[in-house]
């Protein structure tokens, strides 16, 4: 009998749970005991064993958290178990290159974020893969939207109010992000270019913390994902000046866009999606494409999602692989104009 996706919190650490007591009974991986490849897998009867998910993220973060939501769902249309399995590091350039490197079969995939799909081919002088070259991909997953809060003493509480008030003092305001490289920084940087404004960067492991501080009063600003912090932006112990998403976001109704607030054109937000290892045969890619999609309108599955500040975002292979090539470009000429490099 299937389970009711009630709470996308109580789905995951009933996940997290199955994947500890998987990983220590095969040895540390839950991947480790799988069939070996059978040498008569064709397209027709794919999926025959079970397909391993490369996760570039720690257990428990979002993109994580997303995952295993969808895994009941996936292994039911499938008739194969998916199986999780993190290796976060580098940006996600670890988790991509062990992908890259792999037989393009299906059997293994990757979920990737902008970062390493798109961004770190600029900020890091050698890569271990090629994001265009060396992944195929089957399909966007989810958006996560930032936003952007302040410590409630500034005298400011609009962005124009942010603006202004940080052009009248240059370089004096701080604002904290989740880590150098990460899409919170770099849509800070985005930020601090397009309003033409001086902010003092403090990169910090991950979004928690970077909110705390703000919170505490150690720093004026941070950008930082809606998980963080929206409990302290309803309890009024964060400011909300503006989501860095083109539109408004459905947690935070009464806070504008960062577009709408003031800075036509911006659009910032993290994604994670989907790729598989260049070659795997388009019928393949397709039939992933389609169980994604189908598990990402899934009723219960997009009310936990976005309990969990995750927005679903289905795709079409074709309109995932657009707009790769299109978040390089952008981020591209951020990177450059904002001297960022990560050797």
């Amino acid at each position: 009998m299937a389970v009711p996706l009630a709470d996308g919190k109580s789905v995951l650490r009933r996940q997290l749970m199955l994947g500890a007591v998987g990983a220590a009974l095969t040895g540390g991986s839950a991947f480790a005991q799988a069939p070996a490849p059978s040498p008569s897998s064709t397209v027709g009867d794919f999926p025959n064993r079970p397909i391993r998910m490369v996760v570039t993220f720690p257990p428990g973060g979002s993109a994580d958290a997303v995952v295993r939501l969808m895994v009941p769902r996936l292994n039911e249309k499938l008739g194969q178990p998916l199986v999780v399995d993190n290796r976060p590091g580098a940006g996600g350039n670890v988790g991509l290159a062990l992908v890259a490197k792999t037989p393009a079969d299906g059997y293994t995939l990757g979920l990737g974020a902008a970062g390493a799909l798109t961004a770190n081919a600029s900020l890091y002088a050698q890569m271990p893969f090629d994001p265009v070259k060396d992944f195929k991909p089957v399909g966007m997953v989810a958006a996560t939207p930032f936003v952007i809060v302040g410590h409630p003493s500034l005298p400011a509480r609009t962005q124009r109010e942010l603006i202004a008030l940080a052009k009248a003092k240059p370089g004096t305001l701080s604002i904290g992000h989740g880590g150098n490289g990460t899409a919170m920084h770099l849509s800070a940087a985005l930020f601090a270019q397009m309003a033409d404004v001086k902010l003092v960067e403090v990169p910090y492991r991950g979004s928690g913390p970077a909110a705390l501080d703000t919170m505490a009063g150690q720093i004026q600003l941070a950008l930082v994902d809606l998980q963080a912090s929206l409990q302290q932006i309803r309890a009024g112990k964060l400011i909300a000046f503006a989501v860095t998403s083109a539109q408004r976001v459905p947690m935070l109704p009464e806070v504008p866009s960062v577009a709408e607030a003031g800075l036509p054109g911006y659009d910032s937000t993290g994604w994670f999606g989907v790729v598989a290892p260049a070659g795997t045969p388009a019928p393949i890619v397709a039939r992933l494409n389609a169980e994604i999609n189908a598990a990402l309108a899934d009723e219960q599955i997009k009310a936990a999602m976005r309990n969990l500040g995750a927005e679903p975002a289905p795709s079409s292979t074709e309109a995932f692989e657009a707009y790769i090539q299109s978040e390089t470009k952008k981020w591209a000429k951020v990177i450059q104009t904002a001297h960022i490099r990560l050797d």
